[in-house]
């Protein structure tokens, strides 16, 4: 009897576990370096950034996170100089309609290249197949940036 009143115990465990979590298959949120996760689509932090803060999420698919504030006359340039041939973000139509500046890229659709095929562009780490900036202006002079670097 002590054998099937455990098993059952630990069944019901499991279910209250599954029925309670946020994530229940596992592949929680984990801190992860803003280096790796930046990487991963292509990116580096900008100069004069702070207030980083990174995670990965994996379960069937890769999801990297990076969030940090930057000055916000160095938006464009650095959103430039990391996707050159991406086109302009987009300051109207962004979701959620909160941000101020968003950039979408797809990586299989016109910016494969970005994966290591053009001399001089072979990014350690990268692995993301689409990639996702939005920008929140805080003030005159600060942005709050997030990115966002994932496979589908």
């Amino acid at each position: 009897m002590a054998p099937v009143a455990l098993i059952l115990g630990g069944l019901a465990v499991m279910v209250v576990d599954f029925a309670t979590s946020d994530h229940p298959m596992g592949g929680a949120p984990e801190k992860a370096s803003c280096a790796e996760a930046l990487a991963f689509g292509g990116a580096k932090l900008p100069d004069g950034a702070y207030d980083a803060e990174c995670t990965v999420q994996t379960w069937l698919d890769t999801d990297y996170v990076a969030r940090f504030r930057m000055p916000r006359d160095g938006v464009h340039d650095w959103l430039k100089a990391t996707y050159p041939d991406a086109p302009e973000p987009k300051e109207q139509h962004c979701y959620p309609d909160s941000v101020d500046l968003c950039l979408n890229l797809s990586f299989n659709e016109g910016f494969a290249h970005y994966a290591g095929d053009v001399p001089g562009r072979s990014d350690p780490g990268f692995g993301a197949e689409a990639a996702d900036i939005d920008v929140t202006y805080e003030g005159p002079d600060r942005a709050l940036v997030r990115f966002s670097a994932f496979t589908t």
